[in-house]
């Protein structure tokens, strides 16, 4: 055997392991290795998790510190979901930019609903200022047209959160990453996280959100007139009903900001 072949055999076998610990994650089932560290991750990230909770600062959370909690093998494994090849998993959508939790934004508060009848507070809500702008200007026209208006129940939300929210919700699909990404998408491909395509997850003043039920809010006159004029303040609806079997789950309540569309 020649050396060079000798050396080539030396180096394959440091390397391949290198990859196939990269590719790691099982995208149809976690095995039970890893659901016992996804589970303990959580466990681990709790207080923190809390702490922000009752800070209301979840939404502009950054990686560093989403991070700090954790052992650097820890950290590793929560970074080995951030790295997940998307379109291998079955992420249809673009990439949208990672967003750092660090970005100038508008925060909203006091925005009162009612859940069942009882009167709510909604949490604060964060939207670049552009953006919260338009957004305004939408709901005068239409409380002028309606006398209703919609409210922002999701807005910007940092791509570290995004990251937490797909491994805690992981436990909700089976632990299947390929499963888990039709209902939380990968950080780097939500819209709540893309100030140039920011997205507004829209709830009325009666509380009805459609996550539960979309066509309960299809059936909203305020999602009508959505239809009808949000394009002229910049908002169009992200995922529309499509034929079944798109890959695309319908979400009417979702809508985002593009610039372009502005009049």
């Amino acid at each position: 055997m020649s050396l060079r072949i000798k050396i080539f055999l030396f180096l394959t076998c440091l390397i391949v392991p290198a990859v196939a610990a990269a590719a790691g994650l099982n995208l149809e089932n976690l095995p039970e290795s890893d659901i016992q560290k996804a589970k303990d991750l959580i466990v681990k990230l709790e207080p923190l998790i809390r702490e922000r909770e009752a800070a209301q600062t979840l939404a502009t959370l950054t990686f560093d510190e989403l991070y700090a909690p954790l052992s650097d093998a820890d950290q590793q494994f929560m970074k080995s979901f951030a790295d997940i090849d998307a379109k291998a998993a079955g992420v249809k959508i673009p990439f949208r930019g990672i967003a750092t939790g660090k970005e100038e934004l508008t925060v909203i508060r006091g925005q009162q609903i009612k859940i069942k009848g009882e009167d709510k507070e909604l949490p604060p809500q964060y939207l670049p200022p552009d953006v919260y702008a338009k957004y305004e200007e939408m709901m005068a026209a239409m409380e002028k047209d309606l006398g209703k208006r919609l409210y922002v129940e999701s807005g910007y939300r940092s791509s570290a959160y995004q990251l937490y929210l797909f491994v805690y919700y992981l436990k909700n699909h089976a632990f299947s990453i390929r499963e888990t990404v039709k209902f939380i998408t990968l950080p780097g491909y939500s819209e709540h996280g893309s100030v140039e395509h920011q997205a507004i997850d829209f709830i009325n003043a009666e509380g009805i959100n459609g996550e539960d039920n979309p066509p309960e809010f299809a059936a909203l006159e305020e999602y009508a007139w959505l239809k009808k004029h949000a394009y002229k303040f910049g908002f169009t609806e992200s995922y529309p009903q499509m034929p079944a079997g798109s890959g695309i789950t319908y979400e009417p309540w979702h809508w985002r900001f593009e610039k372009l569309l502005e009049n």
